[in-house]
């Protein structure tokens, strides 16, 4: 398996229902800025100076658009103050112009995961208004990050 990227999201009140846990809706947000920040502001091992996020070198004018998701839930998401949710995400597939991403949401770190979660992003040029096909570079760039799919129970 390839680099896996970790990140911690805070929780915010919003976040919880009446019941004290996490709405499931929220997860999905919480995964979400995850999946941004992995894709667009990390500084990532390796990357060049200045650049940040797995897509820094995509061309201007190009941006990952959800093309879907699923997500599973294995354990209660409890809110706690002031305890961020831990992110581990991940590249499961690279396509032509598309790739997955997936993910493992924990409560605590070091805790199992009570979501698991894959998203698939296609790349697309705004100024050609079509699917923006992959580079070398890129490509190469997701591979780092390359790992096996989330397993889901279904």
């Amino acid at each position: 398996m390839g680099e896996t990227f970790t990140t911690e999201i805070q929780a915010r009140y919003r976040d919880i229902n009446l019941a004290g846990h996490v709405d499931n809706v929220e997860a999905v947000r919480v995964l979400d800025e995850a999946r941004y920040e992995f894709l667009r502001f990390a500084h990532l091992p390796g990357l060049p100076d200045g650049a940040t996020g797995l897509l820094h070198g995509v061309d201007a004018g190009v941006s990952e658009l959800v093309a879907s998701q699923n997500i599973e839930y294995h354990a209660e998401m409890r809110f706690v103050p002031y305890q961020p949710f831990v992110a581990a995400l991940w590249v499961s597939r690279i396509g032509r112009s598309s790739f997955t991403v997936s993910a493992e949401l924990r409560v605590e770190a070091g805790g199992g995961p009570a979501a698991v979660w894959e998203c698939v992003n296609v790349l697309w040029d705004h100024h050609a208004q079509s699917a923006w096909t992959i580079s070398d570079s890129v490509r190469a760039d997701l591979g780092r990050y390359l790992g096996e799919p989330v397993s889901f129970r279904r």
